[in-house]
């Protein structure tokens, strides 16, 4: 819990959560810090496997599942290769796109690479209003929505404050939902679908984590087969992506449409007080220290060790 991301607080409210969680039912449990404690001491005092509650880099990007990849540690949550490709939202698109998953249209720029005359271009491409964010920041970190030509220089700008790669991504009117999926492989399945509807359509850090004024809506309430639909498309993307354990995929369904279209996944989903993926579990009848005992259990490597 904790790490060097820019989402280091929402993941110290994770990890305090999963902590109480665990111990609560009987785990020998312990907070460790990376960006405190070097990783090597997990391996120096015996520890038997990890509950990753970090989120974004150095935590839900490869880096920390490779560094227990070495240190022969069970880790929870998908493994080195779909942890880096899920945490870059344009490269989850491409692997989407290429198997096709309906993900909205999007251009990329690259930070020192762009003209005044690429980024006005944009809304030229996409129309207006559009996204722009940062390609690999979580918890809506660095998002704008830009409903005019002379928003989106400014826009571009802060994204690429925070990220090289800077993803401006078609805006979808409609219903804002995310569905949560346990397991792996074959055997994964998605949980009940959660509608989000946050002050005038506005989903952002705040709104997401320290105020109670966005309504979730858990029965969804979507027209019937809409949710089945959307269940079955996000294990498909999760699967596609080679995710394991456990993740959260978000969507975007056109209110005039009615179609799906998938934004990002998160791989490393929140466990906070206001976190969906334990809201989700809740209205399955997993309790939030079932749903940890479950995935500490579930903690597995992509190389098993073989000794000899």
């Amino acid at each position: 819990m904790g790490g060097k991301s820019a989402e280091r607080e929402v993941s110290l409210m994770s990890g305090a959560g999963v902590l109480k969680a665990l111990q609560a039912k009987g785990v020998d449990a312990h907070a460790f810090d990376p960006a405190e404690r070097d990783l090597v001491e997990l391996k120096r005092k015996g520890f038997k496997r990890c509950f990753i509650a970090l989120h974004g880099r150095f935590g839900e990007d490869g880096t920390v599942q490779g560094a227990l990849e070495l240190l022969g540690i069970p880790y929870t949550g998908s493994g080195v290769m779909a942890s880096a490709i899920s945490i870059d939202k344009v490269m989850t698109k491409r692997v989407w796109l290429s198997e096709g998953v309906p993900t909205p249209k999007y251009t990329l720029l690259r930070r020192g690479a762009y003209q005044r005359e690429q980024v006005i271009q944009v809304p030229d491409d996409l129309g207006l209003p559009l996204i722009v964010k940062p390609a690999r920041e979580g918890s809506s970190i660095g998002v704008a929505k830009v409903q005019g030509y002379s928003e989106m220089q400014g826009a571009v700008d802060a994204a690429a404050a925070l990220d090289a790669d800077v993803l401006c991504e078609q805006f979808i009117a409609g219903d804002e939902v995310t569905c949560p999926i346990l397991g792996t492989g074959d055997g994964a399945r998605a949980l009940p679908v959660i509608r989000i509807v946050a002050p005038e359509g506005n989903y952002d850090y705040q709104n997401k984590y320290f105020t109670d004024d966005t309504k979730y809506l858990v029965p969804c309430g979507l027209p019937e087969g809409e949710e089945a639909a959307i269940q079955e498309l996000v294990v498909k993307a999760y699967r596609v992506l080679g995710c394991r354990g456990w993740g959260r995929i978000d969507v975007m369904i056109d209110g005039k449409t009615r179609k799906p279209y998938l934004l990002e996944i998160n791989t490393s989903p929140g466990m906070t007080g206001h976190s969906l993926v334990p809201m989700s579990a809740r209205a399955a009848g997993i309790s939030y220290e079932d749903l940890c005992l479950q995935l500490l259990a579930d903690a597995s490597l992509d190389q098993e060790v073989v000794k000899a």
